[in-house]
């Protein structure tokens, strides 16, 4: 049945629904980010997560927590951040580092890095953005550069945090190998937050149980991948394999949190978070 609604919209002009939307929204982002709101792209620009501005405020509120709370992240550390987005972790950021630390986030997007480039750094000049050129499937497919010879465009020693949050689980194991040993050469005495999708023998159950968010095959193998087309779609690594990767290049982790994708009761995140230390 016809709704006075419905015959409402009808007759309103498309660019007026348009603008009424954008209306709404631009208020809806100042009750939910205050001042930041201004930093805060459009739903449809986000491509790093979910799409809807409450989901961005609650994702970054939840890293900042995690940083904080189980990384110990301080008012003045030297951050790194690979695969930045489109400032869905960064924002809340702006509010907590002091201006004697510095944040540097890199992404193989350029719509991302030119988006937080332009809102961000100009307010916050601690916080630098800067595309690299490696090519991936899914975000840069006309990438220039291999990721498994990439050199980090960062100095020896340069941070004392480094976070990835759903880059190797769009990643081959060779390429997390290079980019591993690489996270290892740019961070000093210090710490580094990655998260993955691991198979080990409780994943695993889950998932052959289909309890899961993501269905992985095959499982008994290194790693397992949701499409065998595009395996870039989603990649999970066995938990040994990559304990011994950490051990092989220097790195101690000191806590794991396993998340819910695999359908776990008890979690911290969605992915699975390895906190490791290097000195």
């Amino acid at each position: 049945m016809t709704t006075a609604l419905d015959l409402l919209r009808r007759v309103t002009p498309v660019g007026l629904r348009r603008a009424i939307g954008r209306w709404r929204s631009s208020r809806k982002k100042l009750r939910l980010f205050g001042d930041r709101a201004p930093l805060v792209p459009a739903v449809e620009e986000m491509f790093d997560g979910p799409g809807s501005l409450e989901e961005f405020k609650a994702n970054g509120e939840e890293f900042l927590r995690i940083y904080r709370d189980l990384c110990g992240l301080r008012v003045d550390e030297r951050m790194l951040d690979v695969g930045s987005g489109i400032g869905r972790k960064t924002i809340p950021l702006t509010q907590y580092f002091s201006a004697d630390a510095s944040y540097d986030g890199i992404d193989v997007n350029a719509s991302g890095i030119e988006w937080c480039a332009k809102t961000i750094t100009p307010r916050f000049p601690n916080f630098h953005f800067q595309q690299i050129d490696v090519r991936n499937a899914l975000y840069n497919p006309l990438g220039t550069r291999e990721s498994v010879d990439y050199r980090f465009p960062f100095p020896d020693r340069s941070f004392t945090f480094v976070t990835l949050g759903s880059v190797f689980t769009h990643m081959m194991p060779a390429e997390v190998e290079h980019y591993l040993s690489e996270i290892h050469r740019v961070l000093g005495t210090g710490r580094c937050l990655i998260s993955y999708f691991l198979l080990n023998e409780e994943s695993r159950r889950l998932i052959r149980a289909k309890k899961g968010a993501v269905d992985f095959a095959p499982l008994d193998g290194q790693w397992a991948t949701t499409s065998p087309v595009r395996p870039e779609d989603a990649i999970a690594l066995d938990e040994d394999y990559v304990r011994n990767l950490y051990q092989r290049l220097g790195l101690k982790i000191v806590r794991v949190e396993y998340g819910s994708w695999c359908g776990r009761p008890d979690y911290l995140s969605y992915q699975d978070l390895v906190l490791a230390e290097s000195h």
